[in-house]
């Protein structure tokens, strides 16, 4: 194919879903933004009251990365996975992009560059609703970009991948519920790990959704649990994982050819 012709496979996959999106943005974007709201009321502005501070900045300034993850991490996985879903079983049109000349690349970029863009403009939003709540002090944008993406990238291809694989609505809906949000929810999201005993300590560290909050958040304090090398460094393992199975998946039909 020529550049031209992958170009337009790639816009047609990544304007479809970002159609789809602002269409549908009362389901797409607007629960995100209450539940944050909801979040920053209660556990920034009236827990916050009475907490204090945490490493030395406001309580609800503390939390604000965490929540921004809640909400990337879960919009991301869940954009991809619900499209790819959408393909195999309500458009049933998954068979007719496999047997397309276009490469498995573009066709991994066009399903995963949706779940990102979704991801990226969540986060903004949420920091945008952070401000009615508390003042955001910047260490290095650089960094905060980095993590916003690199987030949204990792959860959309797991996205990916997890609709390849799902059978049913429920197929997806369970690792968000049981699995992600867990996740962030002992990633530190309300909480430094230093505050924790040394057993729970340890095995939040194995927590990875720990690491990438920790580096956000790094961006907005310029503080973290461990250091900004070991959190991208994760991340850029976690993305270079799941895009080779994803890239594979893709290229394969497995799961997909019906």
């Amino acid at each position: 194919m020529t550049p031209y012709q992958l170009w337009t496979s790639y816009y047609t996959i990544i304007r479809k879903d970002v159609v789809r999106m602002v269409r549908i943005w009362p389901q797409t974007f607007l629960p995100s933004i209450v539940t944050s709201t909801l979040y920053f009321l209660i556990f920034g502005a009236f827990l916050g009251s009475r907490i204090g501070e945490v490493h030395g900045v406001p309580y609800v300034m503390f939390v604000v990365p965490g929540l921004v993850m809640l909400a990337v991490v879960t919009n991301a996985y869940m954009n991809t996975a619900f499209v790819m879903f959408q393909s195999k079983f309500f458009a049933r049109n998954i068979d007719e992009v496999l047997v397309s000349p276009t490469p498995p690349w573009v066709l991994v970029a066009g399903f995963v560059s949706g779940g990102v863009l979704r991801g990226v403009v969540i986060g903004c939003l949420v920091l945008a609703v952070s401000l009615f709540f508390t003042h955001l002090s910047i260490h290095s944008l650089f960094v905060i970009f980095l993590f916003l993406v690199l987030t949204s990238l990792v959860f959309s291809l797991a996205g990916l991948v997890n609709g390849v694989f799902a059978k049913s609505i429920d197929g997806i809906n369970i690792v968000p519920t049981f699995v992600l949000q867990p996740l962030v929810y002992l990633g530190g999201v309300f909480y430094s790990t230093q505050a924790l005993p040394g057993f729970w300590g340890t095995v939040t560290k194995f927590d990875p959704i720990f690491y990438l909050i920790n580096g956000f958040r790094y961006g907005f304090l310029g503080t973290a649990d461990v250091p900004l090398y070991v959190s991208t460094g994760l991340l850029v393992a976690f993305s270079a994982a799941f895009l080779l199975a994803a890239w594979y998946l893709i290229r394969t039909g497995l799961g997909l050819r019906q």
